[in-house]
């Protein structure tokens, strides 16, 4: 129970309690599970405001929570991300780019664009759609599991997820992922979309981080969370207009 507080505590800005002991490599495993309360948090408010407003002001409220409840903690990789991995520099040159505490313009543009396309898929959300807003932010969180076991930590001399990084996560650590698996397949024909594509991003961002750096940070991580995420929203809307 330790380790899920930690978790929670280092995901999100929400009140878990007194402080715990920070157990970085502990916490891993939690990482979905804390993408489900985050999940059924965001499912409950979007209830709510449902009976308040239309589908596009719902889906620009809903990302605003989600922001608002993880203290756009993942937004921020993306950006750096963005900035250091964009054109052909070389990998020091992104790495110290990515440390660079301030955002670029390509930075800017992935988050917008990240945002936007968030916006887009749950405004279109319609069948299961509180069963998807609920397991969608577990497998963006998730997926970060997969880079902390198959990718080095690219700053060895220290940085924000040096400490992530002591010890590979063993294939029990992802036991926490088969929660938003089985439920997704509640949905039918969508959540198995959603398993398809959750899977095919994570492989496809692993396979650039490789090619491009051979090695993953903390931005890296944040932002494979947040283009996860959105990629599962914008799935979980197909077929909306058909």
């Amino acid at each position: 129970m330790k380790r899920l507080r930690a978790a929670f505590q280092f995901i999100t800005i929400l009140p878990a309690g007194k402080p715990v002991d920070f157990d970085p490599t502990g916490m891993i495993p939690f990482f979905p599970v804390v993408g489900l309360l985050l999940g059924g948090l965001l499912a409950v408010f979007d209830l709510l405001v449902t009976q308040l407003w239309s589908p596009p002001v719902v889906a620009i409220l809903d990302v605003l929570f989600l922001i608002w409840i993880t203290g756009a903690f993942h937004i921020d990789g993306l950006g750096d991300m963005a900035d250091g991995l964009y054109g052909n520099r070389p990998r020091e040159k992104a790495l110290a780019i990515m440390k660079d505490s301030r955002v670029g313009a390509m930075g800017l543009v992935a988050i917008v664009s990240g945002l936007a396309v968030k916006w887009g898929g749950i405004s279109e959300m319609e069948a299961h759609r509180s069963l998807l807003l609920w397991v969608i932010p577990a497998f963006a969180r998730g997926s970060m599991i997969f880079g902390f076991r198959y990718l080095p930590y690219g700053r060895p001399e220290g940085g924000t997820g040096h400490d992530f990084f002591k010890e590979k996560p063993k294939k029990a650590a992802f036991i926490g992922l088969l929660i938003p698996i089985l439920f997704s397949l509640l949905a039918g024909w969508r959540g198995v979309l959603v398993i398809l594509v959750f899977f095919m991003v994570t492989f496809g961002m692993l396979m650039f981080y490789k090619k491009r750096m051979g090695c993953i940070t903390g931005d890296m991580l944040g932002a494979m969370s947040e283009i996860t995420e959105s990629a599962l929203f914008l799935t979980a809307g197909l077929g909306a207009g058909l």
